[in-house]
């Protein structure tokens, strides 16, 4: 099993991703939220942290053509549970869950994006934390060879030291190759800080826009944050 650096460096272009995993020692639970970009549209990207949501924002105003499917909160709350996503059914889910419905099923209303010719798929995720520990689903919706939305459902329990990975595109490519098969098992090594290094520097330097990062103590419930955008260099 590759750590969740390893499986990402020398990919130049994985799009968006989601990880969500437990620490090495198993005391937190690690959760992050990439972005990458190719056209000036993408690129011209930052994320930000906003009474307690995160959202993708325009770097300069000026040059945005199409927010329609770059500008989103991609992670936020509902309870004791957080949702993590690369669209605005970041949305969908959550109105989803405050009227007591769920995860699958607010997710049954959407389909992919509709950027012909590549049809970036949706990527979600949902953690629910509990006494201690967390528990995750995880779902991919993609267009299939008969243009057909493909609806994938995974659902993952705490362990200690791993993690899975989802992301929007196997690769480069013209058209860009939607990602295949389960999110992957990835091992979690280090503390919060190097973890959090560690990811950002296996990003293509060329390609990566953003990095969120969040790390929770399982048994107290103590957050630590941390955001990278490559436009600024900054982090909090």
């Amino acid at each position: 099993m590759k750590s969740v650096a390893e499986a990402l460096k020398g990919n130049p272009y994985p799009g968006r991703g989601i990880f969500v995993g437990e620490s090495a020692d198993g005391k937190s639970l690690f959760l992050a939220y990439f972005i990458m970009g190719r056209s000036e549209n993408s690129r011209n990207r930052v994320l930000e942290e906003k009474d307690g949501v995160l959202y993708t924002r325009a770097f300069d105003e000026s040059k945005v053509t199409d927010p329609s499917l770059i500008i989103y909160p991609a992670v936020c709350r509902s309870g004791r549970e957080i949702i993590l996503t690369n669209g605005d059914q970041t949305e969908t889910i959550r109105e989803a869950l405050e009227r007591g419905g769920d995860f699958f099923s607010a997710l049954e209303t959407r389909t992919f994006e509709p950027d012909a010719p590549n049809y970036t798929p949706r990527i979600s995720a949902l953690v629910s934390l509990s006494e201690g520990s967390f528990d995750c689903k995880m779902s991919i919706l993609r267009r299939g060879k008969d243009g057909a939305c493909e609806r994938a459902r995974y659902l993952y329990a705490a362990e200690k030291g791993v993690g899975r990975l989802l992301h929007t595109y196997v690769t480069n490519g013209d058209p860009l190759p939607s990602f295949l098969g389960e999110p992957k098992a990835v091992k979690v090594e280090g503390d919060f800080d190097a973890f959090s290094r560690a990811l950002w520097e296996a990003l293509d330097e060329e390609n990566k826009i953003s990095l969120f990062l969040c790390a929770i103590d399982l048994e107290t419930g103590e957050e630590e944050m941390r955001i990278f955008n490559k436009h600024t260099r900054s982090e909090k």
